[in-house]
């Protein structure tokens, strides 16, 4: 598996409080945003900030209080690692959407992990430039 590029996503409620605090207090460069989320440069990877109000993803299977944080991991081809983890037992959330393709999925503690296509995350960066 060939990893492209990783970063964080920060799932919150207080959604334009936090992007003014990353923004503003912690002078992180926006690397593109839209109306539910804002991707920074975090120092040589990105931190994504995400508005999070989806109650689907606010309860945790195991009972356990949920991070709201998630594992991203920018690969090549996320259908082709989404077959690889389903053959292994995960249950993988495969998403093809207009602005790319990401496949959700859970460790064994209920941690959210993700792969995102490289080509789409990258798109975004350069339409945000223009």
């Amino acid at each position: 598996m060939k990893i492209e590029r990783t970063g964080l996503i920060l799932y919150v409620v207080k959604y334009d409080e936090c992007v003014l605090f990353y923004k503003k207090v912690m002078n992180l460069d926006v690397l593109f945003e839209n109306n539910d989320l804002t991707c920074f440069d975090f120092f040589g990877t990105y931190l994504m900030v995400e508005r999070e109000d989806r109650n689907e993803f606010t309860n945790n299977d195991l009972g356990l209080p949920e991070n709201f944080s998630c594992l991203r991991m920018n690969v090549d081809n996320v259908k082709e690692f989404s077959e690889q983890l389903k053959m292994k037992g995960v249950a993988v959330n495969y998403q093809e959407h207009s602005w790319g393709t990401i496949a959700k999925f859970k460790d064994p503690n209920g941690n959210l992990v993700a792969f995102k296509d490289e080509k789409g995350f990258a798109k975004q960066i350069e339409e945000n430039k223009n």
